[in-house]
């Protein structure tokens, strides 16, 4: 069986199975590069985001070419689960110059999400931004003014932890 097998297979609900599909694939040599090519598929990319997420927070590096494949991708995000991996995984991926101005189109889109938490994880990723595009500092800083007044508690409590960081 392959890893896109598997996650064809998962019912996209169970934490541990996809954790499962993880373990069993994650020291494979080309593991990143079948996963960063399933975040394209629209119907693998809940997996596919869930699984890189994990491979980033566990500390594994990945090449500057898929990096750059993950934020080719980023216009075919759509279920919201995939959004918010994608969003988390940002704090692990730099954002280069060339694809800065993707990411920032997939912010605000995010921004306006009807899921809570995507919008939560939306405004932490204008702050990877800013941190690494200073241009955008100001304009994140308004952002977390308004979504202060404005936004659900859960997401107020994002934006707080953003700003023990030192922003």
């Amino acid at each position: 069986m392959s890893v896109k097998t598997e996650i064809e297979q998962w019912d996209g609900k169970s934490a541990n199975d996809i954790s499962v599909i993880y373990e069993r694939y994650c020291h494979d040599s080309l593991f990143i590069s079948e996963i960063i090519a399933l975040v394209g598929s629209i119907t693998l990319q809940k997996g596919a985001t869930w699984l890189l997420k994990r491979y980033l927070e566990n500390e594994n590096k990945i090449a500057d070419g898929e990096i750059l494949k993950i934020y080719e991708n980023l216009r075919v995000i759509e279920q919201w689960e995939s959004k918010l991996h994608i969003l988390q995984c940002l704090p692990f991926i730099p954002i280069t110059k060339q694809e800065k101005r993707k990411v920032e189109v997939f912010l605000r889109n995010c921004l306006v999400d009807s899921n809570k938490f995507v919008r939560a994880w939306a405004y932490n990723g204008f702050y990877e931004l800013a941190v690494q595009y200073p241009e955008y500092e100001k304009e994140t800083k308004q952002f977390f003014e308004m979504a202060m007044r404005d936004e659900a508690p859960s997401v107020k409590s994002r934006i707080r932890n953003i700003m023990k960081k030192g922003f």
